[in-house]
């Protein structure tokens, strides 16, 4: 007789296994809702770009904005060119 229900239990244990796995699983995700509580609604988080602009508005703000660097002046503090660096200058 054991051979008789083992196979059978072979032959059909899909078809038990899934009901049983789904209602476990339902009373699981509704257990774990009941003690967590209802979630609490999440502020939108601002990108990375929406952060830099504005950080720059806010130190633009506190600045003159008639007061600029000419770019003579920004000229004189750039570096030559890597590839003219090793080269003799020219007299």
């Amino acid at each position: 007789m054991w051979p008789v229900i083992w196979t059978a239990m072979r032959t059909y244990a899909p078809y038990v296994t899934f009901p049983v796995a789904f209602v476990v699983g339902a009373v699981g995700y509704h257990l774990e809702w009941f003690i967590r509580g209802t979630p609490k609604p999440q502020q939108e988080e601002k990108s990375i770009l929406e952060l830099r602009e504005e950080r720059k508005l806010e130190e633009l703000a506190g600045q003159d904005s008639t007061q600029v660097i000419s770019l003579k002046d920004k000229l004189e503090f750039t570096p030559k060119a890597v590839l003219n660096r090793n080269r003799p200058e020219k007299s």
